[in-house]
């Protein structure tokens, strides 16, 4: 809206008699005092040439909507898969090669819409109106841009065919139930043909699409090709916003509107959750019916012992301690392929998390080495810095005091940052949705409000920006999997690479083994299966070292410091099995002592 340009027209507005005219992006005038719209455009100034001009009854002309405001015919389904080729074109601008979008997740998508009978099968769930097609895409010129209606096609992807439906599965499931509701009545309600319809879909066994699927979608796609991505990675890029998600529907095409029920389908208004991310990866993975991943070996990017590497160099670990997480993984077996790959089909569905069981395998060797009671650690600081200082030419010990240290200040900045970045994003994410070519409003009767509140909006940011001294944010700075930089040519800050293990092992024999010889574990009790979680986390009965090493890597994976502190007490639970199992003894002793 540009209440300069709207200055020339002087006509009184017919329900408040006030001259405060604004225009809406259509080039309309509207009341800025009480809201009321009029037909007449901005190229009508002039009102002395129409003797008697009376706006009420042009205002009455809004009852009738205009079929080019209503934009073109389009499903829900449609819409999610533009927020899919969006996303699949963000992931090739990272990097990642254009056989994912192209083939990989356009199969998946596929078999979505055949499983879920919106398309690709006999009997779709759309029996009236226009059939979906896919939508355009002028940036691409893969299978997505060029199929044709995908009603009229019911083959299967090659690599899915054994998990395809068969003739007689398509014929005996039952469609989803179509709503009783007119084609006014839903046009009305919503600018996608099938929102009111789509918003009270419930049906047992089928996965209903959201927006956070979509990274779902995504992540199974990654994972199939085995890309050097993590979830944590995946949903970080979300964040900084590498990948679209928030407000995603502003890149639809302009023919798409959107109000009423779309705003509930499409409009996203919180960052991604780890957690619930990675139960719909599975969720997805499972209603699709997809054959097991491709192995994830040794010499994949996600395998722990790879993944246990790239963390160690981000916190400004010594290299020494690679040795010390293999050795934990052979141990328990994490490294196995069969433990690693995801298998959709198998009785008990799931899948690694890659990125958190890694740190929680770097978490148990500093458990091992320093013990993390708030005591040991630093006595063994104590020697590490003694050593250094009368041994200046030699390897130096790493030293656990001055890498916390070093590393509490580097993670408070960088927190520090992140949280103000965090709350400056939503402010533009509320900013961007009123602000925005394509607001969401329920009906075409609220859209003058909408765009009232919009103004408002812009207002307000305009003043907090002036009360707050912002200043004009820096580009967007190109994605990283490293949120931590260590070098040795940095002389402000220590690099503990090379630094050497020495004070915390000895050898005995060939091997080497811990001067510490004891243990605590994280957990001596787990929860039943029933429950929601494995265990709990209260940080005051834990020390505060291992409280600071759980909060550091869950702000680098962007998890809840209980998930980390989960992952761990399972990581010791296949390490000391003998131990738990002892334990396990001892309690049912007590009760029968009890009884």
């Amino acid at each position: 809206m540009d209440l300069e340009e709207a200055e020339e027209f002087k006509e009184r507005c017919s329900q408040c008699a006030a001259v405060s005219w604004g225009l809406t992006d259509e080039g309309k005038y509207y009341c800025t005092s009480c809201h009321n719209v009029t037909e007449r455009s901005q190229e009508v100034i002039n009102t002395d040439l129409i003797p008697n001009t009376q706006i009420k009854a042009l205002n009455r002309g809004l009852k009738k909507k205009n079929n080019s405001e209503k934009g073109w015919d389009w499903y829900v389904c449609e819409g999610f898969q533009n927020i899919l080729c969006q996303q699949a074109e963000a992931l090739k601008n990272l990097g990642i090669g254009p056989e994912l979008k192209n083939d990989v997740l356009h199969n998946f998508w596929k078999r979505y819409l055949q499983k879920s009978k919106q398309a690709y099968c006999k009997n779709p769930v759309y029996t009236t109106g226009r059939k979906p097609t896919v939508l355009e895409d002028n940036r691409s010129h893969s299978d997505w841009a060029s199929e044709p209606e995908l009603l009229s096609d019911v083959s299967c992807p090659p690599f899915l065919e054994s998990g395809a439906e068969s003739q007689s599965d398509i014929h005996t499931r039952k469609p989803f139930p179509v709503s009783k509701a007119s084609q006014s009545e839903t046009s009305v309600c919503s600018g996608s043909l099938d929102g009111v319809e789509y918003s009270q879909r419930k049906e047992k066994g089928i996965v209903k699409m959201t927006v956070p699927q979509t990274l779902a979608f995504c992540y199974l796609s990654l994972l199939w090709q085995r890309e050097a991505i993590t979830l944590s990675d995946l949903l970080r890029f979300v964040e900084e916003d590498h990948i679209p998600y928030i407000n995603a529907f502003q890149h639809f095409p302009e023919q798409m509107k959107l109000y009423g029920r779309d705003r509930g389908i499409f409009g996203i208004e919180s960052w991604p959750d780890y957690e619930d991310i990675y139960k719909k990866t599975i969720e997805v993975g499972t209603f699709l019916d997809l054959p097991r991943f491709p192995d994830i070996t040794e010499d994949c990017y996600l395998h722990p012992n790879i993944l246990c590497m790239k963390y160690l160099m981000e916190v400004n670990l010594p290299d020494e301690m690679h040795n010390l997480t293999c050795h934990v993984v052979k141990m328990t077996g994490m490294g196995e392929v069969d433990f690693l790959t995801f298998d959709p089909i198998a009785k008990m569905a799931k899948t690694v998390k890659y990125d958190v069981q890694a740190v929680a395998i770097i978490v148990v060797v500093l458990k091992l080495l320093f013990l993390l009671d708030d005591n040991l650690e630093w006595s063994l600081s104590n020697l590490a810095e003694k050593h250094n200082e009368k041994n200046k030419k030699d390897k130096p010990w790493f030293d656990f005091r001055k890498w916390y240290q070093i590393m509490k200040k580097a993670f408070d900045e960088k927190k520090q940052k992140w949280e103000e970045a965090r709350a400056n994003c939503f402010f533009t994410m509320y900013r961007y949705l009123w602000k925005s070519e394509k607001p969401l409003y329920y009906s075409f009767v609220d859209k003058p409000v909408a765009y009232k509140k919009r103004e408002m909006v812009v207002n307000l940011q305009k003043q907090f920006s002036t009360l707050v001294d912002s200043t004009a944010t820096a580009g967007k700075k190109s994605p990283s999997s490293f949120q931590f930089n260590w070098t040795e040519e940095d002389t402000d800050r220590t690099c503990f690479h090379g630094h050497s293990l020495q004070g915390v092992l000895k050898e005995k024999g060939q091997s080497l083994l811990t001067k510490n010889s004891l243990y605590w574990l994280s957990t001596q009790k787990f929860c039943r299966c029933y429950c929601t979680h494995v265990t709990t986390y209260e940080e005051s009965n834990y020390s505060l070292s291992y409280q600071f090493i759980l909060n550091l890597f869950s702000f680098l994976l962007r998890i809840k410091t209980s998930l980390l502190h989960e992952e761990v007490s399972l990581v010791e639970k296949k390490l000391f099995e003998k131990k738990y199992s002892v334990t396990k003894k001892k309690s049912r002793s007590k009760k029968a002592r009890r009884h």
